[in-house]
This record gives C-alpha cells, structure tokens and sequence, in this order.
C-alpha cells in the first residue's frame, strides 16, 4: 500500500466533485487498494530471509537468533561470530532474552541465519533424541565472568547421566564454602542444557531450582537416565 499515490489534489471545482464524485473516488482507491493485495506468508519469509542473510554478509549483525522447537517447548538460540552466547528456555520471556542482548552484548541483533546457531540445532536435535551426550559447538562466554564463570565451567565438565552437588560444584570451581553464590551462578546460567546445570541437584537429592523450571529439569534428567 505504500506504493499507492493519491492524485494531486488541484485548486477549483473539478468535473466528479460533490457527494456523487466522492464516491466514485472511494469506489476507485477501494480498487487501487485491491490491486497492491499484500505479499503471501511465503513471500514475506523469503524477503525476511533474504534481507536477513544480506545484513549478516555485510556484518551488520552482532548477534544472530533463531528459535528452534524441542520437547522441552520452542528455544532461543543466539550466537555471536565467537559462538552460542544464550539459550533461552520455553520459560523465559523472549523479549526479555533478547533485550538483554541487545544491552549486554549489542544492539545489533536481528534473527538471521548463523553456522553456530545451525550446529547448535543439530546437536540439540541429537541429544533429545538420544544420540548426543556432549555438545561439540563453540561457546561465548561473555555473559559471565569471574567466579560465575569458574563455576559454569566447572558444570560444563559434569558427564552425561552424572550429577554433583552444588558444594562439590563450588569446590570445583574454587571456593567450597561459596555455595550459594555457586548456586546464584547456576540459577543465572546464560547457556543451560549445552552448560548442563539441571546435572548439579541439592546434597539432599531433591531435584532444587533450574531456570526453565522444575518439570524441564526432570525431564532433561530423565532423558540422560540420570533421574
């Protein structure tokens, strides 16, 4: 509709003026409306994709996403040229995950296509299937640092179908006696299931908190026998 132009309107009484040629006016822009009938869903994705595609080559995206479907219910993955830098879980809000990119890594984000965001998919297909237990793809780090970090990194060497306890967790990382801010750490983590922090359970065995929720923490567990 944007390519529509309205005549020019002109000075005097013109020949169609008066109540009749205001109709015949409405008559003739209901047609001209009718005749630039908005692209297709098909149309709209493909332009989408294409222009997508042309800001990634011309490095105009920092950071790129895609949402991809999983038993756990529809991911976030973003990823930077460095690697995966969030996974938003089916419990987050969306445009909160993607607000905090935008402030904490660039506003340069946009859903576009990316060969880590690609991998990511894959590999994550193939751990719910049952036919991946560690994740190959690169990771930013960069949503994370100091003590945070150490203790995600020490997650991240947890074995499929093991768990730990959040104080051996912090001992791992450093500091036994910081369990607490180990679990503050996990609770934030910003890669969860690629950082697999539904391993790390209360010395008690109760199945503790998790950012995507208690049922997604039980079913990840399940799906690595771990549970």
């Amino acid at each position: 509709m944007s390519n529509i132009h309205r005549d020019r309107v002109t000075s005097g009484r013109s020949k169609g003026s008066g109540p009749e040629g205001d109709a015949g006016k409405g008559d003739e822009l209901e047609q001209r409306l009718a005749e630039h009938a908005a692209p297709d869903a098909a149309a709209w994705a493909r332009l989408r994709r294409e222009l997508a595609e042309r800001a990634s080559a011309e490095g105009l995206v920092d950071v790129a996403f895609e949402r991809h479907d999983s038993p756990l219910g529809p991911l976030l993955l973003g990823a930077t040229s460095e690697g995966l830098v969030r996974v938003g879980l089916p419990a987050e809000d969306e445009e909160a995950v993607l607000e905090e990119l935008a402030e904490r890594v660039s506003p340069r984000v946009l859903r576009a296509p990316r060969e880590t965001v690609t991998l990511a998919r894959r590999e994550l297909d193939e751990y719910f299937d049952g036919h991946r237990q560690r994740f190959d793809v690169p990771l930013d780090w960069r949503l994370t640092r100091g003590f945070r970090r150490e203790v995600l990194r020490a997650t991240a060497r947890i074995p499929y179908g093991r768990t730990a306890s959040y104080r051996e967790v912090a001992t791992r990382a450093g500091s036994p006696s910081a369990v607490r801010a180990a679990g503050s750490a996990l609770a934030t983590n910003p890669l969860p299931i690629l950082v697999p922090c539904h391993r790390v359970l209360p010395s008690s065995g109760a199945l503790g908190s998790y950012r995507g929720g208690a049922a997604a923490k039980e079913r990840l567990l399940q799906i690595e026998g771990a549970r």
